[in-house]
């Protein structure tokens, strides 16, 4: 089952940058797949949401009354429908987690805002449904939750809700924050205490194409994951990594990201008892790259994965023109590459390599793996 709350109309000032469409064109098309029961989110509760976020800020925000400054960290004018889609976006997390706990997957179209501390909004999230996710999960009797996030973006929010606590495993792959909106997840943001070691960060230097990310995922996230030892697994799928992506510098193509969810997938039921939670994330490639991406990440979960020559329909070409969408759409599911990543081995001189290297060595021993082992 998936959950969407794009039917929740957002009014945005003309030029803003936050790719609304992209929810509403994938869930219609999605809508007509037999293998997708697809259905309108639920709103989370005010009490669920003051589980994870500060009461005056929560308050604030569900009032109206935030200070202008904080609303513009946010990066959305306020509106009472701005509080109703926020709403229902953190109650189709919630009801997707219920759902794996259930079935063993569940999913939502939108979701995944890594941005959200605890008493403010940051970067187009304004509560953190990952980290309200997280802690239903562990309510709910999970001892360990392992979450990986391949968003461009360093999960900054998801990582200061968990820095202390040893029962949660944070791994982003980001493009290097020295170059890229929010400045943070260099290797020495290793957590405190108990959790130390336990957030891992992968800086990936602008440019990483599908090869280089690969290379990085492999040689850090399955280790970390399985050394760990987590009950489900929760991933941030954000696909604002395509070369593409107007905002970022990466270099990933749908087929590299593409044999990313697969590794997910492969992980979620090789480390974590095949119990997953999929949630969105970032993504302005609204017409060449979302739509393909995404719909990779749910054929996958399905079990049925979409063979990358796989010509995109029709309907789906007379859909966006009924739209008004005049952008060219793709002509199939993949762009014709295959992602192929060499094994790291330790002394890579390369900007990449040293990064990893980086990661390995900050956390690796903290979570008893050998730095320098490529097996491990």
């Amino acid at each position: 089952m998936l959950r969407y709350c794009d039917h929740h109309l957002l009014p945005l000032p003309n030029g803003h940058k936050f790719p609304l469409a992209k929810y509403r064109l994938l869930r219609e098309r999605l809508q007509g797949d037999p293998r997708f029961l697809v259905e309108p989110s639920e709103l989370a509760s005010r009490s669920a949401v003051l589980r994870v976020h500060d009461p005056g800020y929560a308050n604030g925000f569900l009032t109206g009354t935030l200070e202008p400054h904080v609303m513009r960290r946010i990066g959305f004018p306020w509106s009472p429908e701005l509080v109703t889609r926020t709403l229902a976006s953190a109650g189709g997390t919630l009801l997707a987690t219920q759902t794996a706990l259930e079935t063993g997957f569940g999913g939502t179209l939108a979701g995944g805002t890594h941005h959200a501390f605890r008493d403010a909004g940051s970067g187009f999230c304004v509560f953190n449904d990952v980290v309200v996710a997280i802690r239903t999960l562990l309510a709910a009797g999970a001892r360990k939750v392992a979450y990986v996030d391949i968003d461009v973006h360093h999960g900054d929010g998801v990582q200061a809700a968990f820095y202390d606590d040893p029962r949660v495993l944070t791994i982003s792959l980001h493009q290097d924050p020295r170059t890229l909106f929010p400045g943070t997840g260099l290797p020495v943001e290793l957590g405190v205490g108990e959790a130390e070691g336990t957030s891992v960060n992968v800086a990936l230097p602008p440019g990483t194409d599908d090869a280089g990310w690969l290379r990085a995922f492999n040689a850090v996230v399955p280790g970390a994951v399985r050394a760990f030892g987590p009950d489900v697994l929760v991933t941030q799928d954000g696909c604002d990594t395509h070369h593409e992506d107007p905002l970022a510098n990466l270099e990933l193509s749908v087929d590299g990201q593409r044999t990313a969810i697969a590794a997910l997938h492969k992980l979620a039921h090789d480390a974590a008892n095949g119990r997953w939670v999929a949630l969105g994330g970032g993504g302005y490639g609204v017409i060449r790259c979302v739509p393909r991406t995404w719909t990779h990440l749910l054929a996958e979960a399905s079990g049925a994965p979409v063979p990358p020559e796989t010509e995109i329909p029709t309907a789906w070409t007379e859909h966006l023109r009924r739209r008004g969408v005049r952008a060219e759409s793709p002509r199939t599911m993949g762009e014709g590459k295959n992602p192929q990543a060499r094994p790291w081995v330790p002394g890579g001189d390369s900007w990449l390599d040293r990064s990893i290297g980086a990661t390995r060595r900050a956390a690796f021993p903290l979570l008893g793996l050998d730095p320098d082992d490529p097996r491990d």
